[in-house]
């Protein structure tokens, strides 16, 4: 069986996987980090979401060898080195931008991801951006209220839903 290495959330790791096994599996079953979700399996939800050297990814349609060598980020690694919340997910608890928190984890990393290529997005721009998140409780209108907030936008103004 073939053996993947790779820097996942700042730490070398490595194991056997099949040519099939998929990303979202080896950081799930492998890791044991059970925070990036399988929502959908057919990409489509965005639960799965995780950075491949910064760049936002569905891990449940990439292939574990296919990241040999990756720096990898699931949202265990998203915490600040002293273990309080990013910036991005205090701004998800400050603003409500959860409820069950199954799709949670995704939309923090997508919304992360949106802000390092646009640092002070429209709300036009960041409901374009989560098209590919998928959210069943919210309405969005709380996730995006907070990924502006975690811009440093002024969300005051922004009339409710």
């Amino acid at each position: 069986m073939p053996k993947v290495s790779m820097n996942v959330n700042g730490k070398a790791v490595s194991g056997e996987v099949e040519g099939r096994t998929l990303l979202v599996e080896f950081l799930r079953e492998t890791l044991g980090l059970t925070g990036t979700h399988v929502g959908c399996d057919t990409s489509q939800c965005g639960a799965c979401t995780v950075h491949i050297g910064g760049k936002s990814i569905k891990s449940c349609s990439t292939f574990a060898l296919d990241c040999e060598g990756a720096e990898v980020t699931t949202i265990e690694g998203m915490a600040n080195a002293d273990g309080s919340l990013s910036t991005m997910q205090q701004a998800f608890q400050d603003h409500h931008g959860l409820q069950c928190g199954f799709c949670t984890p995704g939309m923090v990393m997508a919304a992360t991801a949106l802000l390092k290529e646009n640092p002070k997005p429209s709300e036009a721009e960041v409901r374009h951006y989560l098209q590919g998140n998928i959210c069943r409780c919210t309405g969005y209108h709380n996730i995006v209220k907070a990924i502006l907030a975690a811009s440093g936008q002024d969300v005051s103004a922004i009339a409710a839903e």
